[in-house]
């Protein structure tokens, strides 16, 4: 990799003007009323970082991104998230004792805190992926469905990143993997507070690529030559090939997928091991493609009866984080706090190449029909895997029973880095420090799950889950393994459930009952309290126009838009002039 050349930058300086500037305000609000404006000197830090997007990743990058630090080289922690993609609860071992494939997350556990009541901030991809950038529900930070390969815009610039707030306190910043939140212009990650970006920018499946791997139905591979594309059904993409960028350059198109989660980890411990040498302190963020169809043809996986090529997967996948956690401890071990959680629950349209729920069933919807997974506002939706590791800081072998939620990674971070939370603004997650270092068992009173895809509308609050109870406004299922989608129904009053006794969400209490009629007025006053908030708040909106001449694309003269060699000092190219 080498520096980007001046008619590159010249030609992301138009892209960026087109959108404003590179952290223009997005519309939902007064300029006012929003994070502060860069100055000047911000502005030309920010173009810097964009030269250096283009350096080769050795140790003399940190010293180059100094000139944007504030110099500080105290002991603040590192800190490393990873993501993974539609896993299940039930598909962690230490969760589930069905499973047998997860044996280094299953040691982390041991070596650190489990938490069996953690949920994503939604049931699909973008929204839950915003929520813990900011900390923010949809309804605040305006990304209430998925991104596009095709969208103009993605999350909200005006909303403020967990990379951000620490690129201010100091840290070197990097991510990993599956980013979903925008890849035009300024809503890639290097304008989001990442000095390092090695990724897909959306779903492996939202493209084709020559190593389809598994799918249901299966999808075939990006046609080669001037062969024409064939879609045999509409949820595989054919068209243009999945791209893999190294900062603002696609070094792969299509990206191989069968060393996609090697290289993953290479650039994972490359980073922590720079990082780490430069002195100063750093976040990684890692979003896996695992549990993500299609899942990779492994010699493990050969055999595509039953649950084999699934299985391969998590051994994957777990073998990737076990890379992750040897580095930690081999170059920041003491100081360094890794957290590894779920966007959502597992994909159950996809059958057997779909993830496990554990005990959370939806029984209730699933006599309805369709599914009760991912999509939903059922446990099997948003209850996901969640695993703290911080040697002499979080206790060992410890099970948290506290409702915590991906919401509460972004104020437990930013106040353990010793930075503040951004100004003009309400959060809807929780500094979680007195769970995972003093011992409590207390998390949210009360949590809610946004409408993700399965019934009404995207983002809105018209699931309540207070302390033990949940209570649902809206019920449906989404798309199930038979292809059964279950209807979309109002419940007004609201069904509600008793977690504690009824985990699988089988039977809703009877209305007429003293605990549905106790519990009733709470649920009531929750949600009025947080439409209220939200009502009161800066919240944005994100744009979610479509247009295909941004669709990622190496080289738009060629079939699916292939990349033989990418030419080292080349910015992608829409498919504007694509013939």
């Amino acid at each position: 990799m080498v520096f980007l050349q001046n008619t590159d930058l010249r030609r992301l300086r138009a892209l960026s003007e087109q959108r404003g500037t590179l952290r223009k305000v997005s519309r939902g609000g007064p300029p006012s009323s929003r994070y502060p404006a860069p100055s000047l000197s911000t502005m030309a830090c920010l173009f810097l970082k964009v030269l250096l997007v283009g350096v080769s990743f050795l140790g003399c990058l940190y010293t180059l991104v100094d000139f944007c630090s504030s110099g500080e080289t105290g002991q603040k922690p590192n800190f490393v998230i990873i993501l993974a993609d539609d896993m299940g609860w039930g598909d962690l071992g230490a969760n589930w004792a069905e499973t047998k494939d997860t044996a280094n997350l299953d040691q982390m556990a041991a070596q650190g805190m489990r938490f069996v009541d953690f949920h994503a901030a939604a049931s699909t991809c973008s929204p839950s992926r915003a929520s813990l950038l900011t900390g923010r529900l949809g309804l605040r930070n305006g990304v209430t469905h998925n991104f596009a390969v095709t969208s103009v815009g993605g999350l909200p610039l005006n909303e403020t990143t967990l990379a951000e707030v620490l690129q201010q306190a100091g840290y070197v910043t990097g991510m990993i993997g599956k980013w979903h939140l925008g890849h035009h212009s300024s809503y890639h990650p290097n304008f989001r507070g990442f000095d390092y970006y090695f990724g897909i920018p959306y779903s492996h499946d939202m493209g084709c690529t020559d190593t389809p791997g598994y799918n249901h139905p299966p999808c075939p591979p990006c046609p080669q030559g001037d062969r024409a594309s064939r879609s045999p059904d509409r949820n595989c993409f054919s068209d243009v090939a999945v791209p893999l960028y190294e900062n603002l350059r696609i070094v792969e198109q299509p990206v191989n997928l069968r060393g996609l989660a090697q290289r993953y980890a290479e650039k994972a411990t490359q980073f922590i091991r720079q990082a780490s040498t430069s002195r100063r302190p750093f976040l990684l963020y890692v979003g896996l493609a695992h549990m993500h169809v299609p899942l990779t043809r492994t010699q493990r996986s050969a055999d595509p009866r039953g649950r084999a090529p699934y299985a391969a997967g998590l051994r994957e996948m777990d073998s990737l984080v076990g890379q992750i956690k040897d580095e930690v401890d081999h170059t920041a071990k003491e100081n360094t706090f890794l957290w590894f959680t779920g966007d959502n629950g597992p994909w159950a349209q996809k059958c057997e190449l779909a993830g496990s729920v554990g005990p959370f069933t939806g029984s209730w919807q699933a006599h309805q029909g369709g599914s009760p997974a991912k999509q939903t506002t059922w446990e099997g939706g948003h209850r996901v895997p969640a695993v703290a590791y911080w040697p002499g800081r979080i206790p060992t072998n410890v099970t948290s029973t506290a409702l915590l939620s991906v919401l509460d990674i972004f104020p437990t971070v930013v106040a353990l880095a010793g930075a503040s939370l951004p100004r003009g603004r309400h959060f809807d997650g929780l500094d979680a420090s007195d769970v995972l270092f003093g011992g409590s068992q207390t998390g949210h009173r009360a949590l809610f799950h946004p409408n993700s895809g399965a019934a009404g509308e995207y983002g809105a609050l018209q699931t309540v889950r207070l302390e033990r109870y949940k209570a649902f406004y809206v019920t449906g299922g989404a798309e199930a393994c038979d292809g059964s989608v279950g209807p979309e129904r109002y419940h007004e009053p609201p069904l509600i459930f008793n977690l504690e006794d009824d985990v699988a969400e089988a039977a809703p209490l009877e209305t007429g009952s003293a605990e549905y009629r106790s519990v009733l007025p709470a649920v009531r006053e929750a949600l009025t309290d947080v439409l209220r908030d939200i009502a009161e708040d800066n919240v944005s909106s994100a744009d979610y126009t479509q247009d295909p001449s941004v669709t990622p694309c190496c080289d738009p003269h060629r079939t699916a838009c292939r990349c033989q060699t990418a030419p080292r000092t080349a910015v992608p190219t829409s498919r504007a002039t694509r013939k």
